[in-house]
């Protein structure tokens, strides 16, 4: 059978399986409605999507990239998913295993940030964090591909031993990046304090504390393998809003929204269960990042190009 009609057909199943595999449904009235199909994601080329951030300096500017092994590039697109230029990463930069992408404004520049945390086998003794700053919109439209160098580079140790992780967030008010892990259980949250100016560093992640409450796969489906059965609840992308007022974690299986209460640390808003907004219903999603208002989620896969969007009640 052709892949575009297996993708197909799994798409058209999916709610059917996870009926049949336990999976809760969202509370009635959660504070986003949808998902809506936003459009068709023209890039990254590999279409093994697993970073997804909105631009904080071009208005309606999303950003992707590849999985590992990908080129390390950036590729910008609009909210319905059409090509709007790409960002070749240099200074010997290498997509071994990027998995998550941020974008954030802090020392007067707005920033996107390349988690290239992807250790499956956690057997890394250091990842890497990325920032580059993020070129103008119009450089995007006169060029074939822009290139661009990291203004910094971290190399970062986790201070219990190595982890696997797709999920990175920032918080420019507190100026720290955080991490969750994926394989463990329950997931760990680890935090970066981001050095003043910021520059090339090694530095460690301190375990700031568990996430417990990730909903879990049911009987059924831990008896199944992929992300339809145990990996259900596999954390594999994660943002904070632009405001600090949530997080939200993307799973195989669902999309989750922690909010937070006034200023407290966000290992306390994501140690509580979370708001489970409806089912994403994607074959092996990888990408989430909320619009720089607050006002939308998107969320992407690494296996179809189809872009999701939440928009707020």
């Amino acid at each position: 059978m052709p892949r575009s009609r297996r993708v197909s057909l799994c798409l058209r199943l999916l709610p059917v399986l996870a009926l049949l595999l336990g999976a809760a449904s969202p509370a009635a009235e959660a504070p986003f409605r949808g998902p809506a199909i936003a459009g068709q994601l023209a890039a990254p080329p590999k279409n093994e999507t697993s970073g997804l951030a909105a631009s904080r300096r071009t208005a309606g500017l999303l950003w992707v990239h590849d999985d590992s092994g990908g080129q390390p590039a950036l590729y910008a697109v609009g909210p319905d998913g059409a090509a709007r230029g790409s960002l070749q990463i240099g200074g010997g930069v290498k997509n071994d295993d990027w998995e998550d992408l941020a974008a954030a404004e802090f020392d007067g520049k707005a920033w996107l940030i390349i988690a290239d945390t992807g250790d499956n086998d956690a057997k890394r003794s250091s990842v890497r964090v990325h920032f580059i700053e993020e070129p103008a919109g119009e450089r995007l439209a006169g060029a074939a591909m822009l290139a661009e160098r990291p203004a910094a580079t971290l190399r970062i140790r986790y201070e219990d031993g190595a982890r696997d992780c797709e999920s990175l967030a920032i918080d420019a008010r507190e100026r720290a990046l955080y991490l969750l892990t994926k394989r463990d259980t329950p997931p760990r949250l680890y935090r970066v304090a981001l050095p003043a100016p910021l520059g090339h560093a090694e530095l460690t992640a301190r375990l700031a504390g568990p996430v417990p409450h990730l909903p879990p796969p049911s009987p059924a489906q831990r008896r199944v393998k992929g992300p339809l059965g145990r990996n259900w609840g596999f954390p594999c992308a994660m943002d904070f809003a632009p405001d600090g007022s949530a997080a939200v974690v993307l799973t195989s299986g669902d999309l989750l929204l922690f909010p937070r209460q006034g200023g407290e640390p966000w290992s306390a808003a994501l140690a509580r269960p979370p708001v489970r907004l409806p089912p994403h219903q994607l074959p092996q999603a990888e990408a989430v990042c909320f619009a720089p208002d607050g006002k939308s989620i998107f969320v992407a896969s690494e296996t179809i190009r189809t872009l999701l969007r939440y928009e707020r009640r």
